[in-house]
């Protein structure tokens, strides 16, 4: 092989190569859908959404079934309206509940939805009324700092 050959397989293998790391970088930051899957919109209400974020992902029993596709603040409630878009192949009973979990101890948070037993399902622009509100870990970090400096004080002042 002549030394121009050997230069353009070296050039189209640097192509491959970039346009892998292109594809590995834009299914990672999730924001290449690549599949062409329609679902149906449903939304859910929580009181808190913590690090919640649009294009995080929608899971039940651990499978991801959807993406979280906008968030709002409602002016009258104060509470987050959380939109999501979730696969046409999977439908979920009426009375189902949604939970904001989060995956690991500090990873990335996400929608977990359980689902209920009615016999009607979701239909689409339907409403989950059942939610849980995000854990907060500043918040539990602030209860057990002040519940510590509670008892601190109280046992200090029985001791004299």
């Amino acid at each position: 092989m002549n030394k121009r050959g050997i230069e353009m397989l070296v050039g189209l293998f640097v192509l491959l190569g970039m346009a892998g790391l292109v594809f590995l970088a834009l299914k990672a930051a999730n924001l290449a859908s690549f599949g062409s899957n329609q679902g149906y919109r449903i939304t859910a209400r929580f009181d808190n959404i913590g690090g919640l974020k649009a294009r995080s992902p929608v899971r039940s029993a651990g499978v991801t079934v959807g993406r979280v596709t906008s968030i709002a603040l409602d002016a009258k409630t104060y509470q987050g309206v959380v939109t999501m878009e979730v696969d046409s192949s999977v439908q979920f009973p009426k009375d189902s509940s949604a939970k904001i979990l989060t995956a690991g101890l500090l990873g990335d948070q996400y929608i977990g939805i359980e689902p209920g037993s009615s016999d009607t399902n979701l239909a689409a622009g339907g409403n989950i009324s059942q939610t849980q509100s995000a854990v907060v870990l500043e918040n539990l970090i602030g209860q057990l700092v002040t519940s510590k400096a509670g008892e601190a004080g109280s046992q200090g002042g029985a001791s004299k």
